[in-house]
């Protein structure tokens, strides 16, 4: 173990942020760069010997978190990236844009504020690459066989690392004009700047891995054709289908899904465009959802220079501590407030939109909504509550209903879907269609990225039994595990 008296001695300790006046200014992620590793190794010595670290259990990955805490106590960082690993492809990524549902799970944080696991993680990795410790792994020989990948996030990126380190030929197909998915497109710089997920793909190009960007399979490809050139296809497509808001006036001009408005940003930080196609500049915008990715364009909004921005959640405002019903060690919702929220803006609880008010040209101009509650477990208006407030710019983050099947990916495969949308699949993650697989949002439906990681490195196992008849490839999860919560 680590400090046997660090829980006692050393209180948690969190990254520092930049100023908000300074970093609403630029891209540049949030934190003080450098700012964790004088403290780190400290608030590493907090994990305790708890006999049976429940973090395992809160982490998908089953990440060795008691191991690499112990070594990053000691500061023996080669020893922890090597633990790190271990069980993850990826720690930069999840170190930064995970919710750490292993701190929720910690045995800690029973009575006292949980281990910084998710700040131990990324120094770990960040030292890792620091040093040049992260190499390309290629295998020693190859298998002769041939994988498709179809996607590029998470997912899509494990299996095809797991794979062409398995000795399997692999080649990634994403739609996108540059690898990475959401990573790439969804996640804001200001949360993860692109340049990790850039040495990433290095790595695992060195590795032996290809990328073809630009292709969408469905539409440039036969989906039937690929599985006819490849050995076996792993679908990591993602689950795209975003939820809509039918109330009257959606078709006003000025009114986006959120990934319609944030790839364009991180296009502008690509030297793509100068200036986005939609902005929030000088515009008062409402976002409505309130999870993650909303939180993500109420960021984007600031740097962008929103007059003024409104997040709206119908669901009410959720407390900040554990309720009763959500005991330890499942992951809680609690109300959290993200970097881009310090940053400014109002958020709105237990409302709903009713419609829309445009000018005379189309462009919206108002939202009106009203306050619900619920009524023997059912959502209802409340009569008398309803109010307008200004939106020149409206952003839906309302989640994701499944899987794009309008690309005909799915029917030119023959896959069947579940009750949910998602594509079905088995205990090996295979489809109905013999050496199809699938991995991710796409089979599971929108998660984390912790999962979609899991998922990934899963579905390789099965991918690779299903080529050569046996895998020493890990398998962390299996298709029907679900977050520790209730």
């Amino acid at each position: 173990m680590a400090d046997p008296k660090g829980f006692l001695t050393t209180g948690r300790e969190v990254a520092k942020t930049r100023p908000v006046g300074e970093r609403v200014k630029d891209w540049n992620e949030v934190y003080v760069p450098g700012s964790l590793l004088p403290i780190i190794s400290k608030q590493a010595g907090r994990c305790m010997d708890c006999g049976i670290p429940f973090c395992h259990n809160g982490c998908p990955l089953g990440n060795l978190i008691p191991e690499w805490n112990d070594y990053a106590y000691r500061e023996d960082w080669q020893a922890a990236s090597e633990r790190l690993h271990a069980t993850n492809n990826f720690p930069e990524f999840t170190g930064r844009l995970c919710p750490a549902p292993c701190e929720s799970a910690c045995v800690l944080g029973i009575n006292q504020p949980a281990v910084t696991i998710k700040n131990v993680e990324v120094s770990i990795i960040d030292k890792a690459w620091d040093a040049n410790d992260v190499k390309p792994q290629p295998p020693e020989r190859l298998s002769g066989k041939t994988v498709a990948v179809i996607g590029s996030g998470p997912a899509g990126l494990a299996a095809a690392q797991q794979l062409t380190r398995a000795g399997h030929t692999v080649a990634v197909f994403e739609r996108a004009d540059r690898i990475g998915g959401l990573l790439r497109y969804g996640i804001p710089e200001f949360k993860m700047e692109k340049r990790h997920i850039n040495r990433r793909i290095e790595q695992m190009r060195a590795e032996g891995t290809k990328f073809r960007t630009g292709v969408e399979i469905g539409r440039d490809i036969d989906a039937a054709k690929l599985r006819r050139r490849y050995d076996a296809v792993v679908i990591a497509a993602g689950a795209t289908t975003a939820r809509d808001l039918p109330v009257p006036g959606r078709e006003l001009k000025g009114i986006h899904q959120a990934m319609e408005y944030l790839p364009l940003s991180n296009k502008v930080v690509e030297g793509d465009f100068v200036a986005p196609p939609i902005t929030a500049e000088g515009k008062h915008v409402v976002v409505i959802g309130g999870g993650d990715t909303g939180a993500d364009c109420v960021g984007t909004a600031h740097r962008q220079g929103a007059l003024s921005v409104t997040q709206l959640e119908i669901m009410p405002r959720p407390g900040e501590e554990r309720n009763a019903n959500q005991p330890w060690p499942t992951f809680p919702m609690l109300y959290k407030v993200t970097s881009a929220h310090e940053e400014g803006g109002e958020r709105v609880y237990s409302v709903s939109t009713t419609h829309f008010e445009g000018d005379e040209d189309g462009n919206v101009q108002s939202l009106h909504l009203i306050e619900v509650e619920f009524v023997d477990g059912k959502l209802q208006q409340k009569p008398g509550t309803e109010r307008v407030i200004p939106a020149q710019l409206v952003t839906l983050a309302m989640g994701f209903t499944g899987t794009d099947v309008d690309n005909g990916l799915v029917s030119q495969f023959g896959l069947e879907l579940d009750e949910r949308g998602n594509i079905a699949r088995d205990a090996d993650f295979a489809t109905n269609v013999d050496g199809v697989f699938v991995a991710g949002d796409a089979g599971r439906g929108q998660s984390l990225i912790v999962w979609a990681i899991a998922e990934g490195r899963s579905a390789a196992r099965g991918v690779d039994r299903y080529l050569t008849g046996a895998s020493h490839l890990p398998a962390p999860i299996r298709p029907t595990d679900r977050s520790l919560m209730v």
